[in-house]
């Protein structure tokens, strides 16, 4: 069954960078995570978002991990980040991003202040002539900025945006956007409403806990999108504990740790980001050891 007709849509993980002990990106090692996601069930990947530490790479680094991720999975599958400071920064990303082949961008609103509408639609605006499909990012908690049902549903009738990652976490929200906006796709953005979200009618997961559980968390996704709660919800009910950490300010701490523990390479942070407390540690490693325990993969 095609479960995605359009490069946004279905499992896009958003990708964790794997660092070395010096902190230099292991290109070689993301090349083949982004690989081992698509063989594991996803459709295809987010480089360059906050789990991919993005805000610490140099402008050379952001690049090169756009064009490994091209290069590892084909451009339609990657949906590359262009966060940045100013609307013309963000236009370059996601220039680059077209220039490389990618089928979409992932775009935050400006976040250096509190951005008011005009600001938020004018940035849309600059960015969206680069000519590649925008998704715009709603995380009001961490840019401060909301891009309400009413504002996507301006932005869309505009044709900046194709899609949004819902990551406020009001799942309400779903049902007003598709009101106001019935062509706009919902994206889940964070991981702990997955369900409510795909009921809701989503057709997309920008996905972080994929990282260390891709198959699991895949089967999850086409289960909820497919109405079949039968198989869903006690999948959810088992990885809710790891997904909640999606929502939570150490989200790349806790995933790379869980990647640890599942066997593969999750790795250090860059600063500013502090390695886990002992007692974060300890709750991340348990509830990955329970999911491995319990056959999820």
């Amino acid at each position: 069954m095609e479960h995605r007709s359009k490069p946004w849509q279905g499992v896009m993980v958003a990708t964790a960078l794997p660092l070395r002990e010096d902190l230099s990106v292991d290109y070689d090692g993301y090349a083949e995570h982004c690989r081992w996601l698509v063989d594991n069930g996803c459709d295809g990947v987010v480089p360059n978002g906050s789990l991919g530490e993005y805000q610490t790479l140099t402008p050379q680094e952001r690049t090169k991990v756009i064009e490994t991720a091209v290069a590892a999975v084909g451009g339609g599958n990657v949906m590359a980040g262009a966060g940045a400071y100013g609307a013309a920064e963000s236009r370059r990303w996601a220039e680059q991003a077209g220039e490389a082949g990618c089928g979409s961008v992932l775009l935050l609103p400006p976040n250096a202040y509190r951005a008011d509408e005009r600001a938020v639609v004018a940035h849309y605006r600059e960015v969206a002539k680069a000519g590649v499909p925008i998704v715009a990012y709603n995380n009001p908690y961490d840019t401060k900025v909301d891009l309400t049902p009413a504002l996507l549903a301006r932005l869309h009738e505009e044709g900046l945006i194709v899609a949004v990652k819902e990551f406020s976490g009001d799942v309400r929200r779903a049902y007003e956007i598709a009101e106001l906006a019935p062509g706009l796709d919902l994206l889940i953005g964070s991981d702990d409403v997955l369900l409510e979200l795909a009921v809701a009618g989503a057709v997309g997961w920008i996905a972080g806990y994929p990282n260390a559980l891709p198959a699991s968390n895949s089967a999850l996704y086409r289960a909820a999108v497919a109405g079949d709660l039968e198989t869903a919800l006690p999948l959810y009910r088992t990885l809710h504990p790891l997904l909640r950490w999606d929502s939570k300010t150490e989200f790349v701490q806790a995933i790379k740790l869980s990647m640890d523990v599942a066997g593969r390479h999750g790795g250090p942070c860059r600063q500013p980001r502090q390695p886990l407390t002992d007692e974060q540690a300890a709750i991340v490693r348990a509830a990955t050891e329970k999911a491995l325990a319990e056959g999820l993969r």
